[in-house]
This record gives structure tokens, sequence and C-alpha cells, in this order.
């Protein structure tokens, strides 16, 4: 490793600044791998987990199946708790009737019923013959009348996410006068070439599905309808700009949240990356955590950030690209806050960089990031790492009971403050039991694990003592995926002008699926009504929309 780091060094000098900061992140690598096959207790399984990562974390999948010979777990930790047999201690608990059925599976194979096609184009077939009260055609003497249930037949058909319609209009010219007499276009095609219907499909495929404009583009031409990569990016830029106001109400209402969950994850915008090579930046990020204000100025990283704000029944979803952290964007939308507000709660994980600064919330850190570091190490002490994830996985089962049975904030506080409160209670002291007692070694990767629990116990169990403080901050990890699956399918942003576009689509999009909305449907009326949605934004969010336009059904916008 000496020899190495002498190489290194004497490329540092030979090589450009990214060059070398690619040559010396193969290197660590080259070191960390290294160490993890000259330890012992390093598996080919455990390697291959940490190269790849784990297919799930699911407490199922990480504890294996004991032997016959070897004594099972205290069935306080897995059995599931009950209102009606669950002691107040949690060291007898049963599962209900409604608890079983809800675990088994539905019928139907996985096939989808036509109830589940509310976007497709429906059809009404009279019959040929018959109409309700004609006289029936067997008998003679009764008379036929509509069943409520009818037959039904889907028949699905593929084509090209951009149709087009090529209208040929008939021109006549008098042989004798020479005047032309052109056809009007039929009634309802309009003046403009692309639909708004259009734009929401590029819109979705690019920065919902994580489709690049020139795949879109190469997919079109072969379908026989070309639609270049540039005129994508119009079509989507000028959407963009119509549907603004509605993005910056999101923002507005986000900020009136009473749960908001926020994390980030990388991004690469070419503009910026041109400007921090500009400026002689290495190309290898370090941790913001450990620079100064001067240093903070410089900063080389950058970030899509993801907030997620829950309250009066509505999910919001942000999406923020740049510069900034995740507490840094929170901050910027907690100023829109109504003062009249109390503090919101927020949840995260432990990592500084996502508080919101001076600003006030009730902070909760996220409990499956101090649950995956067990994980992580099951292998090398599984007796004491599966007491753990046993206990965790009955604070989520009675969690996902409190969800089932509907219970409100209050009624839930109090469920898991007698349920999972001394289930709690009990891993703490045998946490501290193990560290206090010399059981494990303090510097051991379980030490580490323990002492992470330990020293943010508090943060981590704001759900028993805060109504409606969650567990974990899963829901922001799992919007981060659409940010995420962005950048492994388009690699990179060209402008920051371009990622304040992805990011609005994507906080548009995500929104309407939070809140059940067809999300299509919703770019497209949104669009459509681009007046209305800038003198009152307010009524056209994803969860009132329909309401505005007084619509009922869910059909797709082109069939009504």
């Amino acid at each position: 490793m000496s020899e190495l780091e002498e190489t290194l060094r004497r490329a540092e000098a030979a090589l450009s600044n990214e060059d070398y900061g690619r040559l010396k992140r193969l290197a660590e690598s080259y070191a960390c791998l290294t160490e993890l096959v000259g330890d012992k207790s390093t598996s080919i399984a455990r390697l291959r987990k940490l190269l790849f990562g784990a297919k799930t974390e699911k407490t199922a999948a990480v504890v294996s199946q004991r032997s016959e010979g070897q004594p099972k777990q205290d069935a306080s930790i897995s059995s599931v708790p009950d209102e009606s047999t669950a002691d107040v201690a949690g060291t007898a608990c049963l599962t209900t009737d409604a608890d079983k059925a809800a675990k088994q599976r539905c019928k139907g194979h996985g096939r989808n019923g036509a109830d589940a096609y509310t976007g497709a184009v429906k059809v009404i077939v009279r019959h040929p013959s018959l109409q309700p009260g004609d006289r029936c055609p067997h008998c003679e003497r009764g008379t036929v009348c509509q069943l409520k249930d009818p037959g039904v037949l889907v028949r699905l058909v593929g084509q090209a996410p951009i149709q087009a319609t090529v209208y040929e209009l008939q021109k006549l010219r008098c042989n004798l006068c020479g005047d032309v007499f052109p056809t009007e276009p039929p009634e309802g095609v309009g003046s403009e070439k692309y639909d708004a219907t259009a734009g929401s499909m590029i819109a979705m495929l690019k920065y919902s599905m994580g489709v690049p404009f020139n795949r879109a583009e190469k997919f079109q031409e072969g379908m026989g309808i070309p639609l270049p990569a540039s005129t994508q990016w119009d079509i989507v830029e000028a959407k963009a700009e119509k549907i603004e106001p509605a993005f910056h109400e999101l923002v507005r209402q986000a900020a009136d949240g009473e749960v908001l969950y926020n994390d980030d994850t990388t991004v690469k915008i070419l503009e910026l990356m041109e400007q921090r090579a500009a400026n002689g930046a290495v190309a290898k990020d370090v941790a913001d955590d450990s620079m100064d204000d001067e240093e903070a100025s410089e900063r080389r990283g950058m970030y899509t950030s993801g907030i997620i704000s829950t309250g009066e029944g509505h999910k919001i979803a942000l999406f923020l690209s740049g510069r900034q952290h995740a507490g840094e964007n929170l901050k910027d939308v907690l100023l829109q806050r109504a003062k009249e507000l109390p503090p919101p709660i927020q949840m995260c994980d432990a990592l500084t960089r996502n508080l919101p600064g001076e600003l006030q919330t009730i902070l909760g850190h996220c409990l499956a990031h101090g649950r995956r570091r067990f994980v992580e190490v099951f292998d090398r002490f599984p007796e004491e790492c599966q007491h753990v994830l046993q206990t965790l996985a009955a604070i989520y089962h009675n969690d996902a009971l409190a969800r089932e049975r509907k219970l409100s904030p209050q009624q839930r506080l109090v469920f898991h403050q007698c349920e999972s409160g001394p289930l709690m209670e009990e891993l703490h002291v045998w946490l501290a039991r193990q560290l206090g007692d010399r059981l494990v070694e303090p510097n051991s990767a379980l030490g580490v694990a323990i002492s992470y629990l330990l020293k943010h116990w508090g943060k981590l169990t704001l759900f028993l003592r805060v109504a409606g403080a969650p567990l974990d901050n899963n829901l922001c990890e799992r919007a981060l995926k659409k940010a995420i699956r962005h950048r492994r399918n388009s690699l990179f942003y060209k402008t920051c002008h371009g990622a304040r576009v992805g990011d609005l689509f994507m906080s548009l999009i995500h929104s309407s699926e939070f809140n059940g909305a067809n999300p299509f449907d919703y770019l497209t009326e949104l669009e459509r009504h681009a007046g209305e949605v800038a003198l009152n934004p307010q009524d056209w969010m994803p969860w009132n929309y329909r309401t505005t336009l007084g619509i009922t059904t869910t059909g797709p916008p082109a069939a009504r």
C-alpha cells in the first residue's frame, strides 16, 4: 500500500485533477477490497452483498432458519401484538383473525379485471335487434330488461407513445378563374401541432420512467412517427413554463405540512461541473460536514433533495437539484410556512446536513437506518443481531396494525406506548448492557451499531412521545428512486435550467401519484387551463383539480 500511495503522489503531478480523482478512487476501492478479503470473517456472500447490495433487508430474509437443536427466539419478540390479548409489558401477544385474513393472498392470480383499466376508452355496444322493454323473442310473452352487470371484453393494442394524425385537406380550383377553395379542418382539430397530451406523455417518459430524449427519439422513429430529442425538450420546456404556478403552490402548501421527510441523492449537472473545472476544483467531493464557512462557499457536490410533506390527508413530493443539501432546501421551503403554525415534525437520517439551520422542527431520526447497521453485520454476530431485528420487526408490525385499523395520530401514539414502549425499553436496556458489561467490543462493527442506536435513541423513539411521528424516512427514500432512475438512465442534466424543469415535473408527477390522481391527466389539464392555474393555483392541486373541473370520471383526457 505504501508503494501505491507513492505512485499516486507521482501521478498527481502528471495527471489532470479529474483523471487523478478517478485513479485515487480506484486505489481506495482496491485498498478496501484488499482489507475485506484479508479479513477471515469475510465470506463470498458478504463480499457480494457489499459490492452489489442486498436484494432485501426483511427480517425473514436476513435471519436464517435455526437448526432444530438451537433454542428459538422468545415469543415476546416475534409474536404479533393485539389490543384484546396483549398485556402492558408486551410479553404475550396473539394474532387476531382479522390480521390473519389481511395477510392471506388475494385470489385472481394477478389478473386485472375490467375495472382496473380506468384510463381505457369505454365503448358501449348496443344489442343489434333488441332494446329494453321489447317483447321476448323466445317466449313472446315477457319483456326484456337491461341487466345491471353487462358483458365485458378487454382488448389491448400497441402503439407509439406519441401518436400522429395527418389530415389531407382537399383543395379545389376553378379551371376558369383560378380561385382555390380549401377545405376547413375537421371540428375539434386545434391550430397547435403538439397537443397538451404530447407534452404530458414526453414528461412522463422522461421524468417519471427515466427514458432519455434520444432513446424516445429512436423508438418514435422506429414506429414511423419521428420526434427529435431537441423537439421533445422544446415541448416540455414550454409546458413547464405554463404550469409553473402549480409547482410554486405545491411548495407553499408543503411548507405548512405537519410532517416533513427529507433526504438527498447525488446528481450531475454539466453546467456546474464545468464551473467546478474552471475554478480548478478537484473532481472528488469531500464531506461537507468537515468544511468551514470558506470551504462551504466553494462546495463541489451536486444533490437532488427530496422533501415529502404530509398533512390534512394530502402528501406532497418536492424535488430540488443543485449545490444545496437537503437541510438547506428544507429551510428554503419552511421560510414560506405560516407564522401561526407550530413547528413541524421532521424525519431524516442523523446527518447534520439534513437540518434546516436555525429553523425549529421536532426532529426524529430514521429507525430503518439504525436497523440497517445490524443487517450489515448479521453474518458476524447472528445471535445479537437477531434479537435486535426481531424486536424492531415487532415495532414495525405494530405500526402496520395501526395503519390497518386506521387509528388517529393520538390513538396510534397510545397504541405504540402500550405495545411498542415495553419492547423498546427492553431493547434499550439490552443494548446498554452489551457495552456496559463489556459483552461487545465497542470498536467492533456490532459495537458501532449499538452505539449508533444509543447515541440517537431519543430521536429514534420520537414515535413513542409525539403523535404522528413516523418510524423511518422510507417515504422519502422511495420517492428519491424517481430521481435515481432518471440519473441512471439519462446520466445528467445539461444546465441548471434543465434540472429545474426536471424537478418541476418530478414534483407534480409524484405528488399526483401520492394523492391517487392520474399524473398524465393532471399535467394535461394544467396546460389546458394554464390561465386559470396562474390566477388560482390553489384550486389546481392534484387532490382538487378534478373538483375544479367538475369531473367525476377517471377516463383519459383524449376521451372527454
